[in-house]
C-alpha cells in the first residue's frame, strides 16, 4: 500500500523527514482517507505531497473555481490523492466520504489538509459550509505540529519517550545553554527556517502574525485589533491557567472603556484556536473518571514559542535578561514537541495534560499514553532539578494513596531541562533529560 507506492510519490527536493511520516504510512494502510491537520507553515503540505501520487490544491484559484462547479474534480488523480486546503470548500470533505463508502472504505485513496477548523463564522462565501458526515471510520485526523527540536537537527534524538514507557534508557550527552534555549524559543520549529541564520528566521513568525491579522481573522469576520490584543494577552499569561476575566483586563491594557465582555474573549479564543495558533492542554487526576478533568481550567499554549516572542517582541538577547519569560516560552516548546511526539503513537487516548492541585503540588506535564502515564517537570537548568523531583515523587505518592482508585504506578518521572549536558537517572529513580537529547 502506501509504503510501496513512497517512490513514486510527489515527494518535494529538500524534503526533511518528519516524525510523522511513518504514522502517516500506516494510517494510509488503515483508512480510505487522512486528514492532516495544523497550523500555517508547519509542513502539512510537503509531507502530504511526500506520500501523495497526485494533488488537487484548492488554494489555487483555478482548481478553486472548478471545484465549486463540479466538487468531485478535486478528487481526480492517481492515489494517495492530495487535497490541499481542502476547507476552502467543506463541500470536497462530503465528496471524499462519500467516495470512500462507494469504495468500501478501501485504504489509502485520499490524504486532506487543513489549516482551519470549520464553521468559518461570517464568511461571505456560501460554498464553505459545515460538512454533512463526521467522516468517522473513513476519513482518519491526525495532528501535526511545528518541527521539534529533533526534526530540526537540534536533539540528537537519544532519548526515547516511547523507550522510556517501556522502561529503557541509556544516557546521553549534549552541550547547550540558555543562549541556545533563547534562540530555540524564537526562532519556532517552521520548515523554512532550518539552516537560517536568526535574523532571517524571525521574520517568519512575525509574518505568520501578520498573516493572521490581515488575513485569517478578517476573513472570519472578526477584528484585527481584537485579535492582536488578545494574542499579547495570552503571551503576558504563558503557560498560565488564566480566566477569561484576567485574559479580558490583559486586553484592555488598563482602559476600562476597552474592557471585552466575556462572549468576545470566548469567542476570539475560538477563532484562535480554529486556526491553530493556540491549544489547551487539559488537567489532569489519576483516577479515570474523575470529575476533576473536568473541573481544572486549561492552560493555554501557543503552537509554537516563536509566536508568543513575537508577540512580547522578546528576542534571544532580551530574553537572557527576564529569566521568567524564558522559562515560560521554553514551557511552550517543550509542550509542542510532547504534543508532536505524541502524535505519532498509536492507540486511543493517547494525550498531553498537566497536573495541579488545592495544596499547590504540580507538573507540567502528563503523559498519558496506550492506557499508562508519566509526570514531567519542565525547567529552564538543572539548578531547580532536585525541588522538580521532589515534587513528582510526591505526586507518584498521592496517586497511589487511594487503593479504590486502582490507579497504576507512573511509567516513569523525569525532569526535562533546557540547558544540560548529561541525560541520566538519579537515585531516587527520576530521569533528569536535557531536551536536547529528546525524540519520540
Amino acid at each position: 500500500m502506501a509504503n510501496s507506492m513512497i517512490g513514486q510519490t510527489l515527494r518535494p527536493e529538500g524534503y526533511l523527514p518528519r516524525l510523522i511520516d511513518d504514522r502517516l504510512d500506516f494510517l494510509l494502510e488503515t483508512f480510505g482517507a487522512v486528514e492532516i491537520t495544523g497550523s500555517k507553515w508547519c509542513g502539512k503540505t510537503w509531507t502530504a505531497l511526500t506520500h501523495a501520487q497526485s494533488a488537487t490544491r484548492l488554494d489555487d484559484s483555478a482548481a478553486f473555481a472548478r471545484a465549486v462547479e463540479a466538487p468531485e474534480t478535486a478528487l481526480r488523480g492517481s492515489e494517495p490523492h492530495l487535497i490541499d486546503e481542502w476547507q476552502e470548500l467543506p463541500v470536497v470533505w462530503d465528496e471524499v466520504r462519500r467516495t470512500v463508502d462507494e469504495q468500501a472504505n478501501r485504504a489509502g485513496q485520499f490524504i486532506l489538509t487543513g489549516s482551519t477548523r470549520l464553521k468559518v463564522e461570517g464568511d461571505e462565501l456560501p460554498q464553505r459550509r459545515e460538512v454533512h458526515h463526521s467522516g468517522a471510520g473513513r476519513i482518519k485526523r491526525v495532528s501535526m505540529w511545528p518541527m521539534s527540536l529533533v526534526e530540526e537537527g537540534v536533539s540528537n534524538g537519544k532519548v526515547s519517550l516511547k523507550a522510556l514507557f517501556e522502561g529503557a534508557f541509556e544516557g546521553a550527552e549534549c552541550d547547550t545553554s540558555l543562549d541556545d534555549v533563547a534562540e530555540w524559543c524564537c526562532r519556532g520549529g517552521w520548515p523554512a527556517n532550518v539552516g537560517r541564520p536568526y535574523e532571517m528566521a524571525a521574520e517568519t513568525a512575525a509574518s505568520h502574525l501578520e498573516s493572521l491579522y490581515d488575513v485569517s481573522i478578517p476573513r472570519m469576520g472578526l477584528s484585527s485589533a481584537t485579535a492582536s490584543s488578545l494574542v499579547t494577552a495570552l503571551a503576558l499569561n504563558l503557560a498560565q491557567p488564566a480566566t477569561m476575566a484576567t485574559l479580558a483586563k490583559d486586553m484592555a491594557q488598563g482602559d476600562e472603556d476597552r474592557l471585552p465582555a466575556r462572549t468576545t474573549v470566548e469567542r476570539y479564543l475560538d477563532a484562535l484556536q480554529r486556526l491553530f495558533i493556540i491549544y489547551d492542554v487539559n488537567g489532569w487526576s489519576a483516577p479515570l473518571r474523575s470529575k476533576a478533568r473536568a473541573r481544572v481550567k486549561p492552560k493555554r499554549y501557543f503552537v509554537d514559542p516563536s509566536l508568543a516572542a513575537i508577540a512580547l517582541h522578546a528576542t534571544p538577547a532580551r530574553l537572557m535578561d527576564d529569566m521568567q519569560a524564558l522559562g515560560n516560552l521554553f514551557e511552550t516548546l517543550v509542550m509542542r514537541d510532547l504534543n508532536a511526539f505524541v502524535s505519532t503513537y498509536s492507540g486511543i487516548g493517547n494525550e498531553v495534560r498537566y497536573y495541579r492541585d488545592q495544596a499547590g503540588l504540580e507538573a507540567d506535564a502528563i503523559l498519558e499514553v496506550d492506557g499508562r502515564w508519566a509526570a514531567l517537570e519542565i525547567k529552564l537548568s538543572e539548578a531547580k532539578v532536585d525541588a522538580a523531583a521532589d515534587a513528582l515523587l510526591r505526586l507518584a505518592a498521592k496517586a497511589a494513596e487511594n487503593p479504590l482508585a486502582r490507579v497504576s504506578d507512573p511509567a516513569f518521572l523525569a525532569v526535562l531541562v533546557g540547558s544540560g549536558s548529561v541525560a541520566y537517572q538519579r537515585q531516587d529513580g527520576v530521569y533528569v533529560i536535557p531536551v536536547a537529547t529528546l525524540t519520540a
